[in-house]
């Protein structure tokens, strides 16, 4: 049987059809099963909450095997995807920056966090989260 990979995707809720478009690529692969731990919308992080939010991530995260980062422009923009990248490496979690579709340049937040980046490109995610899971 084929391992089942636990995946947080850590992205901007103001860019969440391609939290979306990346779930459904992913799983347009029927050789490559996933689950995912990430954070859903119902819940804003910048609320009173942001300490039971910031632990239910930290619980996410460690029961994930590795973390992917949408490595829009816009991440070097979010405090939270910046928290989100540092806690997953605090708890030996791998970053992949995955490069959004049409996108030259990326954020040099998600760059100087992740072991790679890789373009959108389902082959080339796939290897790297079985090169880079825990």
């Amino acid at each position: 049987m084929a391992k089942t990979y636990s995946l947080f995707i850590s992205h901007s809720w103001d860019y969440d059809d391609t939290l979306k478009n990346l779930k459904d690529l992913l799983d347009s692969r029927g050789y490559f099963p996933a689950v995912y731990t990430q954070v859903e919308k119902d819940c804003p992080i910048n609320s009173e909450k942001a300490a039971v939010i910031k632990a239910n991530i930290t619980k996410r995260l460690n029961e994930s095997d590795v973390l992917l980062a949408i490595a829009g422009l816009y991440a070097s923009y979010s405090e939270w995807m910046q928290w989100e990248m540092d806690k997953a490496k605090e708890l030996g979690l791998n970053v992949i920056g995955v490069i959004p579709r049409g996108q030259e340049r990326i954020s040099t937040e998600v760059s100087n966090r992740s072991v790679i980046d890789v373009r959108w490109n389902a082959d080339s995610i796939v290897t790297a989260i079985r090169e880079y899971s825990k």
